[in-house]
């Protein structure tokens, strides 16, 4: 078996010719910077569209805060603050 005879009628890509397809080549298809671009972006807005959803969920469900309670000495200032003379006085 003759190896080299199997291709003696084709002669082998010259250099030239390889540059000059490499030039013409066309970019098919999406960046891959766009690609992560738009992924990062895609992830960015679902988590802010979550958040808003679960706070206006939370807004209706949960409880309002109980406020604490006022202290004595702090409901005798507020009066004397406002005129008010506490009873007693």
């Amino acid at each position: 078996m003759d190896i080299e005879g199997d291709f003696e009628d084709q002669s082998p890509p010259s250099f030239d010719r390889m540059k000059k397809v490499a030039q013409n080549v066309e970019a098919k298809g999406f960046n891959p910077g766009l690609i992560v671009l738009i992924l990062v972006g895609g992830l960015l807005l679902l988590f802010l569209v979550g958040n808003y959803v679960l706070y206006m969920y939370a807004q209706k469900t949960v409880p309002p805060k109980k406020k604490k309670p006022i202290s004595k000495k702090k409901m005798k200032r507020e009066r004397l603050k406002q005129g008010i003379s506490a009873p007693g006085e």
